[in-house]
């Protein structure tokens, strides 16, 4: 029988518990004038009385907490999300599409709306013979591509990692990927989900950056803890090409679980080839269905129509 990460750390956990609160180096126990501090690598399986102890007992605990902390990260790392990083539509409440052309970002206030409510806001605007605002702060809506621009640098100037994020979008788009890379950096360390997985690209690419496939990774994980699908397949794909056909499989089912079809996909082919169950994708299919149905809703439907209708205008 294979013994789960998370069965492993509960094990570990537990064995630690029933340890003396002493020093993990030289034994001396916790009494009102000595307070152990755990370990500083965050594996939580040993604690120290002193920063001397803790560099004389390194070389010894390295490997026992190295493989703690790789425990815990993949714990972390296949635990399904509850739900997706772009979360609900602030106004309908319903989940936001995965596709970015079913969405808009408004620049006034950096919120994200489907174009269900978006379109339903501009109906009743041109019924009603109103002021175009933005449905959700309300804020006139910018006539000229310089008052978006300024919008942004005001957001910028707060410390917004959504408006940093897509003025880094905006620089890496137009070729300019050192004030890219900037930006995203700065995004992802508000904790901006987003910004992390075009950091995962920019080193995975080598644009702005020295290619770090290690970085890319590392990027790629934050974001698809997170909720970030992209990134979750893109580590699949990773797992794939390395061979391993479990992981891959595990990061593809939960990208599916969120809804996104490229990794149903590809359990789908993990099937054929004798690498997932029949039961796993039957089982990751429903969830994706459930998942993409669950973003529908009558009035997202006439936006899509709308949207739809305004692009075939603009290209003919």
């Amino acid at each position: 029988m294979t013994t789960t990460t998370e069965e492993t750390i509960a094990e570990v956990e537990a064995a630690a518990a029933a340890v003396d609160e002493v020093c993990a180096c030289c034994g001396k126990a916790e009494v009102d004038d000595v307070k152990l501090k755990k370990c500083n690598g965050g594996c939580d399986l040993v604690k120290y009385c002193s920063e001397e102890c803790q560099n004389d007992h390194r070389d010894q605990h390295e490997g026992a907490c190295k493989k703690r902390m790789a425990e815990i990260r993949d714990r972390d790392l296949f635990e399904q999300p509850y739900e997706g990083y772009m979360g609900d539509c602030p106004i309908c409440c319903l989940p936001l599409p995965l596709d970015r052309r079913k969405t808009t970002l408004n620049d006034c206030c950096s919120q994200l709306i489907c174009n269900g409510c978006n379109y339903a806001n501009k109906k009743r605007e041109s019924e009603a013979g109103l002021e175009k605002r933005c449905a959700y702060c309300r804020e006139p809506v910018p006539t000229t591509y310089e008052e978006v621009d300024k919008r942004a640098m005001k957001r910028i100037k707060k410390n917004c990692p959504v408006a940093m994020r897509e003025m880094g979008r905006k620089c890496y788009i137009e070729g300019d990927y050192e004030t890219a890379l900037e930006y995203m950096t700065k995004a992802a360390k508000l904790g901006d989900i987003a910004a992390h997985n075009y950091l995962s690209l920019m080193y995975h690419e080598g644009r702005g950056v020295e290619k770090d496939n290690e970085k890319a990774i590392h990027h790629a994980e934050l974001a698809a803890i997170a909720g970030y699908p992209v990134a979750r397949h893109h580590l699949g794909c990773e797992e794939w090409d390395n061979g391993n056909f479990e992981r891959a499989r595990k990061h593809f089912i939960i990208a599916a679980n969120l809804g996104y079809h490229n990794s149903l996909e590809l359990i789908k082919e993990l099937y054929a080839n004798g690498h997932a169950s029949k039961e796993e994708y039957a089982d990751a299919l429903r969830a994706y269905q459930a998942a993409v149905e669950a973003t529908k809703s009558a009035e997202r439907k006439k936006g899509e129509a709308y949207y739809e209708a305004m692009d075939a205008a603009r290209q003919s």
